[in-house]
């Protein structure tokens, strides 16, 4: 879910946040290409060693959130045409799905536990700003507001998604990506994302 140069991932481990560079393809990323930051995200410990001059990500602030409201040990951003059909699809600030068996791949962040089958999981839209450090704040408002959740969406961008690890980040954010592509062609076929049971619309 990171085509292009799209895309951004972190990671906090001892102390320490690690951060993908900007303008690189992620999937082809290399140790010595990766910025180390303190863990408030305000001062670069270690510079990449590449050789070449590369841009930290304008993400990081974001990342920062997730590493300080929810304690992650991971987090990942991504542009995948899945995350921004369902901002353009959904009119108010909330998406809602239940009753669909892969919600049980997502953890509820307060009880650190899966939902369930019949759960309504609910992500956060907050609309986009020209540059990335801009929704840092809007980010945060969402964050408060919904401390169920391990993700938010950006209108007509893409996602943010967190967990302890970047093995319950991916997870996660495959599961993210599974539910938001079946509700486009839910909404398609004028089926409901929230139906009563499993046995409605």
């Amino acid at each position: 879910w990171v085509t292009g140069t799209g895309g951004g991932i972190s990671l906090k481990l001892g102390g320490k946040i690690y951060v993908a560079p900007s303008g690189v393809q992620k999937e082809r990323i290399k140790p010595d290409e990766i910025f180390v930051m303190d863990v408030e995200g305000n001062n670069v410990l270690e510079k990449p060693r590449c050789g070449r001059e590369l841009k930290i990500s304008e993400c990081l602030p974001l990342f920062v959130n997730a590493f300080t409201m929810r304690d992650a040990g991971a987090v990942m951003h991504s542009h995948s045409q899945n995350v921004v059909m369902p901002t353009i699809l959904t009119p108010g600030n909330e998406f809602k799905i239940s009753h669909i068996e892969m919600i049980k791949g997502i953890r509820n962040n307060e009880t650190k536990k899966a939902f369930n089958f019949s759960d309504t999981l609910v992500v956060p839209i907050i609309d986009n700003t020209e540059f990335e450090k801009d929704l840092t704040s809007s980010m945060a408002e969402a964050m408060r507001k919904y401390p169920t959740t391990c993700a938010v969406l950006v209108r007509r961008h893409g996602i943010y998604v967190w967990g302890d690890t970047w093995q319950q980040a991916k997870t996660m954010a495959e599961c993210y990506d599974y539910l938001f592509e079946l509700a486009a062609k839910l909404v398609a076929a004028g089926k409901s994302l929230t139906p009563k049971d499993q046995n409605t619309d």
